[in-house]
Order: C-alpha cells, then structure tokens, then sequence
C-alpha cells in the first residue's frame, strides 16, 4: 500500500483518471492493478485487514486511477492511496509512518531546518523501537539508492569494464587510421623533410592533429552521449520496470570522457607519427612496398605475451576452480592481455590457413589470401580490434547462457515442478480460505493455455508423532513423472519420496491396521512433499483417528469439498495440483498462464507459485542485462569494422600500382573488387572466429567464478546466437570492403601506372 493521502504540496501520487480521495470511504489504485482487477473509477473495493475482513465492509469507492509509482520495490503490487483512516483499520490499528515528509517554506534552509528538526525528534521514542532519522532529499536518495545496491555499485563497474574494452578497440582502430592519413601524404612529408622539416617537427605535427581531432571527437561523444541516454532513459519510463528510471549527467563523467578521448587518440597516433619520420627524405620520394619488420620487435612481444597468458591462465584457472570472482576476473584480463601481444604470432597464420578455402574462387580468391597477410602487422592490428569486440560479445553470450541454464538446473533440483496449485477446493490451516466450493480440477487446468500436464496430490497418510505427523500424498507415479523437472524423483511402491531435508532412511505411518514402517529415498529437491503411490496408499489406508493429530473435525466441517466426508485429511488439507508448463516461456507468459489458473480456480495467485515464476523472473534479468551489454559492445564491434576498412583503405594505397598492374593484364574491375572483398571476410571472419573461441572459454570460465559458490555450475554454448556473430561479422566485412574497392577500381590502369 502506498502512504496514506498528503497535503497537494506533498503528495506523489499522479492521478490520471477521476479524483484523490477525499472521505474515508474512498481509495484509489493505481491503473495497472485496476486494468489487472477490471476495476473502475466509481466501482467499489474491499481491503483485507489485520481482522480477516474489511471493517469498512465493500464501500470503499475508487475515485481515481494512479500513474504506476516510479518506486522499484512496490513495482507490480497493487498501489492502493486512501485516508490514513482506512491505513488505521486495514493493519488493526497497528499503523506506524514509516516515513513524515516536511515541505519547507520558500527560502528556507533545508539544512537548518534538519538540524532544528533532529532536535526536536531527538527526544521522541521511535512506536516501533528504531532511531528516528532526519535527512534532505539529496541524503534520502543516496540511502534509497544504497539500499536498492545493497551498498555496491556492481553494475556500474561491469559498464565500465566494457568501457575500457571499447576504449581498446578504439584505441586500435585509430592507430590504423592515422596510419592511412600518414600513408596518404607520405610524398607530402618527404617534401616537407627536403626542405628543413626536422624529424621532431614532423612527428609534432602529426602528434598535434591527433590531439586536435580526439579533442573534437571527445567533445562530441560527451555532447551525444547525454543525449543517446536521453532516448534511451524515456523509452525505459514507458516500460513498468524502468519507469523509475531518471538521466543523470556528473561533470566528472563529462571531465573524464574528454581526458581519456584525448589521451586515448594521441597515444594512438604515436607508431604512424614514428613512422612518418622513420624513411629518409628521397627514399619516401620513391613509391615502395612496405617490408614487415622481423626481429627484436617479436621479441619484445613474444617475452611478456607468454608471460602475461601463463599467468592469466593460472589466477583465470584458480578463480574458476575456487568459484572466486577477483582472480578469475584479473586472470580473464591478464590472460588476454596476453593474447593480444601474441595476435602476431598467429593471427596471419590463421588467416593464411582459412584462406586457402578462397583459393577455388579462382584469381581473385588466390590474390586475396595472399594479401590478407603481405604486411602481417597490419593485418593482426585490424584483426586484433575486432578479435577483441567479438570476445567480449561471445563471453557474455556464453556466460548469459550458462547463467542461465545453471539457473534453471538449480530450480528444477529445488522445485520440483513448474507450478504447484496448492489446497484446491479447501480451506488450509491458518488461511482465511480459498475460494468457492466449486472450484475447477485437474481438467480445468489442463485447459489452460500453456499447461503441459497436471497431476493431483491427494493428502492419505500420516506419520506418527515421532515424525511430527505430517501429511503424505499419494500420486500415480507415471503421472508424477510426467510433470516433474527434477531427474533424481522416481516413485515406486511400497516407499516414501521426501524433500531433501528428509535426513530419516525409513518413517512410521499411521495405517488402519497399525503403524507401518517405509523406506525413505530424499531427493534434491528443497520444495518438496513426501509421497507414496497411489497403490501404497490404497493398500495402508489412514488411520481412523488422523485428524486428532490437526485439531478435529468440528474445525474442518465447514472446507469440506462436495461429496467427501468431513472426517478426511482430503477435507482438511484439500488437494494440490502439481503442473508442469510449456518449455521456452517467458515472464510474460508465465505471468498470463498463473493469472488464467487464478480465474480458472478461484484461488488466490499467491497459492499458484512455483519454479516457472522465479526461472522467468532471473531469465528475464539475465535478459534485460545481455541486452545492455550487448548494445554496448555492438558499438565496439562498429568501430572494430571501420578498422577493417581502414585497413583495405591503407592496402589500396600501397598497391596502387600493383593493382593498376593486375587490371593491365586482364583482371576486371569485378574481380578487383571481388579480390578485396574476399581479403576484408577473410580478416573479419577469422577476427571473429578466434574472438567466438576465447569468448567461449572466457565466458564459462567467468560464470564458473561468479556462480561456483552458489550453486553447480552448468555450461552452456548458445551455437545459434555465435553463428549470428560470425554472420554478422562476414557481412559486415563484404560492406567495410565497398568504399576502398570502390576507389581501387575506379581509374583506369594507365592512371595507376603513371604514379610516379
């Protein structure tokens, strides 16, 4: 229930349809649960009270409909505004604020007023036994937010961690794109270098534009970013879970963001500025072929990339085996790091070796392989950038599903079934009862779009006091199988399945002819009740005297169901319908399949509960989170794809010449283009496979350390949605490959030749 009616200054709720309500017979609700309970404004309502029924009787009138409270921990609970009158009497009288908010007068110190308030409720004794605080709103909303965190901010640090990924990949992106700006006036800066420019001067000049261009570049993004979170944060207000949702921009962020652009573009500027100043003057007058650079400069990688992946490995493997998060995390960035030191080493061979499936496009598709690796570092820096992005996609993907399928394997073991319909047709001990007499059975469920199957649990056995008589149900064991989740619960005669905290091997039950003893099998399942078949209840029967053990039958006459004697436990206990749904539902059809069992039944939807409910409600999470990583990282992976085609780009100015040569003696502006298209799906499909590949490890090896101390981890590999990735990737590579083939294919080959 939302706080009782306030003073207009003070009051949160947003009517959108009728009133506030003004008497102490009137309420309103918010419009979801009116729509939910087909209620309108001048229908009347009853409210459950502390006394088992409404004092105010069924006269309270809805006077109004509410905006959903932007409050995530009410969201999808029926928000009720009423006179603190009708709060008194529906909690007994037994009503204390939780909260008293105070509107300041115009001017006033929120401060001050604080302080003077503290005093005066410092000598005030809390009705429930708590410290009575005093805080603004600024300080209100940092506890709020604390305790909707649980006083972390993981989410944040998960953000940012992709954050940096991006950084990388842009990091790298850059490096070859200046690479292509150096390549374009290499003549320029020779020229420049003939006439005085000294090396310094040079390498200045190109260390300048890139600050020049990462500080409007920076500007930029902190000016869109706001703006993209803008949308993003509006369509997230129209949705129910995220209608709390509000943009926030801290100077810091926008401080930080233009710092790390600026930093992030220079620092990737320095290799092309080497190498514009690395050739003599008249030499860098001369078209010539890169040479790639052998020697120490492996060296110096190979050393700390075997050193960085050994030890990643190790604190990934121990974070992995120890269900640890920190060593797996830092092994995971080690490890990786280690890996990119070492894409030289076999990246080229990679793509080399998966080129040869180009060979059979005849000229063209040899060319390609051949070209993918003439300059291996160029290749391994365009490959690199998208091999990290893909990674980062593929690890969530895969820990996505492995969370997901653990998840499931931990519910199925504790749940034994997807839904349980508890007490059908009467009244349980300490309830306020179920609902008419006539409610539906096992095939009225059945009916229900998105049951698969159902089965009925009759209460026929108790055990001895020794066992704390306790009821047993008896099921048709085929039955049972066909809705049960949990592999380990097989029933067979002549034995008791019991949950999992059955430690007992054999219990004593009360029989007609006498106490009889059973054995016991425990499953591993936590919600759980003990059964027997049907066979064996038939044949033991319950003792005459079972319901002394639950007070009498004088207490029970009346939840007795139509045509069964009150002096069975089936009177008192009633009986539960164990269901099992539909495979590949949703939270939403979930939800619509336990709202169509409450009208099918006339129960109350809190006894129509069970694992279905918690498995779409940590899917939908898990959902909802693959979603913003994912739309996170897409970026990563936009910006990788522009490396591709900077790097074609750069390939067609160094071969210029070569290609004019090639369309010299035959080779069509067709096969030219197809030549480099093959050369960028060859460079993005083996970046992405490799990128699937440690994906794959990173993203079971980090649900093993996240989820190892909770439960068995189960992994999981989402094939269909890896194959998008290398898809996606392919096309993406034959589209980053139309601008540059465009411009090699463009002038005519005596053109080309003439470059001089």
């Amino acid at each position: 229930m939302l706080p009782a009616t306030a003073p207009a200054s003070l009051e949160t709720a947003d009517v959108i349809e009728g009133s506030y309500p003004s008497m102490p017979d009137e309420v309103a609700l918010d419009v979801a649960s009116a729509d939910r309970l087909d209620v309108s404004v001048g229908d009347t309502v009853a409210v459950d009270s502390a006394g088992g029924s409404p004092p105010l009787g069924e006269a309270l009138t809805v006077t109004g409909l509410l905006a959903p409270s932007s409050d995530p921990t009410v969201a999808g609970t029926v928000q009720v505004l009423a006179s603190p009158a009708v709060l008194r009497e529906t909690t007994g009288g037994e009503a204390y604020p939780a909260n008293v908010q105070v509107h300041l007068a115009p001017g006033a110190d929120a401060d001050a007023v604080r302080a003077a308030i503290g005093e005066i409720v410092s000598t005030v004794e809390s009705p429930t036994g708590g410290e009575v605080t005093v805080r603004t709103p600024a300080e209100q909303t940092v506890v709020d937010v604390a305790a909707l965190s649980s006083g972390t901010d993981v989410l944040t640090g998960i953000l940012l961690a992709f954050a940096v990924g991006a950084a990388l990949v842009a990091g790298l992106v850059l490096s070859d794109t200046f690479s292509v700006l150096v390549a374009q006036r290499t003549r320029e800066l020779a020229l420049l270098r003939c006439i005085g420019a000294e090396r310094r001067q040079i390498r200045a000049s190109v260390l300048v534009e890139a600050a020049i261009v990462g500080l409007v570049s920076a500007v930029l993004g902190v000016l869109l970013a706001p703006g993209v979170m803008a949308v993003l944060v509006m369509i997230a207000q129209r949705t129910e879970l995220g209608s709390f949702a509000v943009l926030s921009v801290p100077p810091s962020a926008i401080l930080v963001g233009v710092l790390v652009g600026v930093l992030m573009t220079v620092l990737a500027a320095l290799v092309p500025a080497r190498a514009a100043t690395r050739v003599a003057p008249l030499a860098a007058l001369r078209p010539s072929d890169p040479v790639p650079g052998r020697g120490r400069s492996g060296l110096l990688r190979l050393v700390p990339g075997l050193i960085a992946l050994l030890a990643g490995t190790g604190l990934l493997r121990s974070g992995a085996l120890g269900a640890s998060l920190l060593p797996g995390v830092a092994g995971g960035v080690l490890s990786f790091l280690g890996v990119v030191l070492l894409a030289p080493f076999f990246v080229p061979a990679s793509v080399a070796l998966v080129g040869r499936i180009a060979r059979p496009l005849g000229v063209p598709g040899v060319l390609a392989s051949v070209n993918a690796v003439r300059n291996p570092a160029r290749t391994t820096s365009s490959s690199a950038a998208l091999m990290v992005g893909v990674t980062l996609v593929t690890m969530m993907m895969v820990g996505a599903a492995t969370a997901r399928t653990t998840f499931d394997a931990e519910l199925d073991e504790n749940y034994a079934v997807d839904l349980q319909v508890a007490a059908l047709g009467a009244e349980v001990p300490g309830s306020a009862g179920t609902g008419p007499d006539d409610v539906a059975g096992v095939s009225a469920l059945l009916r229900v779009d998105g049951v698969e199957s159902a089965v009925e649990l009759t209460p026929a056995l108790l055990t001895d006091e020794d066992g704390g008589a306790q009821p047993v149900y008896s099921v048709d064991p085929q039955e049972l199988a066909g809705v049960l989740r949990a592999e380990d619960a097989a029933l067979t005669d002549d034995m008791v399945l019991a949950p999992q905290s059955w430690e007992q091997r054999e219990v004593t039950l009360d029989t007609r002819d006498g106490p009889v003893t059973l054995p016991v099998t425990a499953t591993d399942s936590v919600f759980f009740v003990p059964l027997v078949s049907t066979a064996t209840a038939e044949r033991l029967g319950a003792a005459p005297d079972a319901l002394e053990a639950y007070g009498g039958e004088e207490s029970v006459a009346a939840g007795a169901l139509e045509g069964v004697a009150a002096t069975t436990l089936d009177a008192y206990l009633g009986t539960t319908v164990w269901l099992r749904l539909d495979d590949g539902l949703d939270a939403d059809a979930v939800t619509g399949v336990q709202s169509r069992i409450v009208a099918a039944t006339g129960l109350e939807q809190y006894q129509v509960q069970g694992a279905a409910t918690e498995r779409a409600a940590y899917n939908q999470i898990i959902d909802v989170m693959l979603l913003i990583v994912t739309a996170l990282l897409a970026v990563a992976v936009l910006i990788a794809l522009i490396g591709v085609a900077n790097t074609l780009s750069l390939s067609v100015l160094e071969r210029r010449r070569e290609n004019s040569l090639l369309r010299a003696l035959g080779l069509t502006r067709g096969q030219l283009r197809g030549m480099l298209a093959v050369e960028a799906v060859l460079i993005a499909g083996v970046a992405a496979l490799l990128g699937s590949l440690l994906g794959a490890v990173y993203g079971g090896a980090g649900a093993r350390s996240a989820l190892g101390g909770v439960t068995a981890v189960v992994p999981a590999v989402p094939f269909g949605q890896l194959g998008l990735v290398l898809a996606v990737a392919v096309v993406a590579g034959l589209l980053a490959s139309v601008l540059p083939a465009g411009r090699a294919a463009r002038p005519p080959p005596g053109a080309g030749l003439a470059t001089d």
